[in-house]
């Protein structure tokens, strides 16, 4: 065991092997029999591929590059693939990033489209896709930009024509939907075929705040009437509706202020499966996100938990829950079943997401693709600490605790080490407990790494969100202060090397705990939300453009709340050096924002020393696995200078003073 200072340990975990394994696989299904999924390649450009399971077992990635399986409805996308087997073999249909038109591809030939492009504004998008085949179609979410605004748009479930006959004629789409509610999810069709059922919410509202179970009629033609609202209002989130195969419908709501499970009673009631202090749903962050399953048998598959997820299986008579046996301790909301399989995607702070079947019947889970190969030994991996903070008030603050780990190094007795908190993004979301060879990357050189989940997060039910209502850029501070001073206090990390970063709405929290705190030394911002007054103005994008009506307050309200909090507005407060990272073709939060921050930060005559770096090509989050290698290495490099640190191997970060 070697001695060294803390921030010098040599790791084998660098920047390019944590880009190479950045995102994970998402929205799986069954093809018949087989598996499928969708899959990041950050190394070809950030697109996602879809990768195929065949029945023997082969895995095999398909739609080569260019293809990239991605939607863009809402910004942040949904589902973007489905599939049926056919004797013949597989028909699929997926939305392709570069256009968002919807296409249809069968082995051995070439994507066809099915839908038109729009020169109107962002044009034409689909997501969540269902095959009809028996009616030659297929039913989806259509976003359709009405002029070059961002709020110029509209959005209805529609059906596509399978024949290609609407790939240059949209008048050829037949939209199921009136268009009253500004935003849908896909329709789900009943076992009988008689009825369908969606989800529905309008602006100010966000999906977690209160959204609508619509149920309705569907005629021989496969035309939807009589829509009704069976559940759901505007104090209570529905995230998902499906149909048990008896025909019943199924929907996970807050109305207790937890994600619980019911079923619609016969007389509209609600009837709760399997009540719970935990959550059986999450944020509706993407169109398409699943967390229960109805089998044939009755039984339900269920993604669950409080703080951290399993995946169980429920029997709804009883509510008798069983969980998979196995080392995950997460499970993304993606779920798909096939006679007595259950397919997932779960990972654990060993191991990387990975593709999980459960058979029902005996109980038995194992991985059956993008299974996890540890690219480095696992004993450099962290090992993370579940931790309950106190934080204002006596308030409790969950967090994940990684202190710097290597299997060869140790640092001298007398020294604490320094400590970034990570605040996620959302900022109603959370930070899954999770192998993540970002955080490693630091805490295998000796940096520790605090992520905190803070008040307003997902996991803890609807209490705990709500502690951010209107309180954004207040609580979310407060709560991540609370952990760095008290690791400081408790001797875990240096009072004086404290830093914090963040992403999008992790962003917004580190520039405004920089202007509004003393407790970090640096921190690194990234693709931030900076001017709420702008951003609420038209600078972001529809689906965003009235969060802040809870987060903060309508504007035409408190408009001296927007300029108090925003950090634009207080860059001469800025005392700490800093990290801005941004990518310039990010549609949520754009460029401008960053440069008016820099703008202000001059005009003011400050001479804090900071970096910017824009990423061309980059959107909102990351993808392409030479930024994520920059923006790392420029991370490390400003702790580095900040807290004294010498990083091996690490270009160094010119700093503007």
């Amino acid at each position: 065991m070697q001695t060294l200072p803390y921030g010098s340990w040599p790791s084998p975990i660098g920047a390019a092997l944590a880009a190479a394994h950045d995102g994970h696989p998402e929205f799986v299904g069954f093809v018949g029999a087989e598996v499928w999924w969708t899959e990041p390649r950050p190394t070809e450009g950030g697109r996602r591929t879809l990768v195929r399971r065949t029945e023997d077992g082969t895995e095999e990635a398909v739609l080569p590059a260019p293809w990239n399986v991605r939607s863009r409805v809402i910004e942040y996308g949904g589902r973007p693939w489905a599939g049926v087997m056919r004797p013949e073999g597989p028909l699929i249909v997926f939305v392709d990033f570069s256009d968002q038109r919807l296409y249809r591809w069968e082995p051995g030939g070439e994507p066809v489209p099915l839908t038109p492009l729009s020169p109107v504004g962002g044009g034409l998008r689909w997501v969540d896709p269902q095959p009809r085949p028996e009616r030659g179609e297929v039913w989806c979410v259509l976003e359709e930009f009405t002029g070059d605004g961002p709020g110029d748009v509209r959005r209805v479930a529609a059906a596509v024509p399978l024949d290609g006959s609407a790939a240059a004629d949209r008048a050829a789409v037949r939209e199921l939907s009136d268009g009253r509610h500004r935003f849908v999810t896909g329709p789900r069709l009943s076992p009988d075929g008689r009825q369908a059922a969606w989800l529905a919410w309008d602006h100010p509202r966000m999906p977690w705040d209160g959204t609508e179970v619509i149920l309705a009629d569907v005629s021989a033609a496969g035309t939807l009437s009589a829509p009704r609202a069976v559940a759901g209002g505007p104090e209570e989130s529905v995230v998902q509706a499906d149909w048990a195969p008896d025909g019943s419908l199924l929907y996970v709501s807050d109305r207790t202020g937890w994600w619980n499970l019911y079923r619609l009673g016969a007389d509209g009631a609600a009837v709760a499966l399997c009540p719970r202090e935990e959550e059986f749903g999450g944020s509706l962050w993407r169109l398409g996100y699943r967390w229960f399953a109805p089998l044939d048998s009755g039984l339900i598959a269920v993604v669950h938990g409080r703080g951290t997820t399993a995946l169980g299986i429920l029997d709804p008579e009883t509510g008798e829950l069983v969980d998979a046996a196995g080392p995950w301790t997460e499970f993304a909301p993606t779920l798909a079943v096939q006679g007595t399989r259950i397919v997932g995607v779960g990972a654990s702070p060993r191991s990387a997401y990975e593709v999980v079947e459960l058979d029902a019947r005996t109980g038995r889970a194992r991985v059956v693709g993008a299974a996890h190969d540890d690219p480095v030994d696992p004993a450099h991996y962290p090992e993370p600490q579940i931790r309950t903070f106190t934080g204002p008030a006596g308030r409790e603050i969950h967090a994940h605790v990684y202190p710097p780990h290597h299997p060869a190094h140790v640092a001298p007795g007398d020294e604490l080490p320094p400590y970034v908190v990570w605040a996620h993004g959302g900022p109603t979301g959370r930070s899954p407990l999770v192998l993540d060879l970002e955080i490693a990357y630091f805490t295998s050189r000796g940096i520790g790494v605090a992520e905190v989940n803070y008040g307003g997060s997902t996991g803890h039910g609807r209490e705990y969100r709500n502690r951010l209502r209107e309180q954004w850029g207040v609580v979310d501070v407060e709560d991540c202060a609370a952990v760095a001073l008290a690791l400081a206090a408790e001797g875990t990390a240096d009072r004086r090397r404290l830093a914090i970063r963040g992403g999008s709405a992790g962003g917004w929290t580190t520039a405004a705990s920089l202007t509004a705190t003393d407790v970090y030394a640096c921190g690194t911002i990234i693709y931030p939300i900076l001017d709420l007054t702008g951003w609420a103005s038209g600078e972001t994008h529809d689906f965003e453009s009235r969060y802040l009506e809870s987060l903060v307050g309508p504007i035409a309200e408190v408009p001296g709340r927007y300029t108090e909090r925003s950090p634009s507005e207080h860059a001469d407060r800025i005392t700490a050096p800093f990290l801005l990272l941004q990518g310039l073709d990010d549609a949520i939060c754009p460029p401008v924002q960053c440069e008016r921050f820099l703008a202000r930060l001059e005009e003011q005559g400050r001479r804090v020393p900071h970096a910017y770096i824009a990423f061309e090509g980059e959107g909102h989050g990351f993808r392409r696995a030479d930024t994520v290698v920059r923006a790392l290495e420029a991370e490390l490099s400003l702790y580095a200078q900040v807290f004294g640190l010498n990083p091996p191997d690490v270009p160094t970060l010119e700093l503007t003073k």
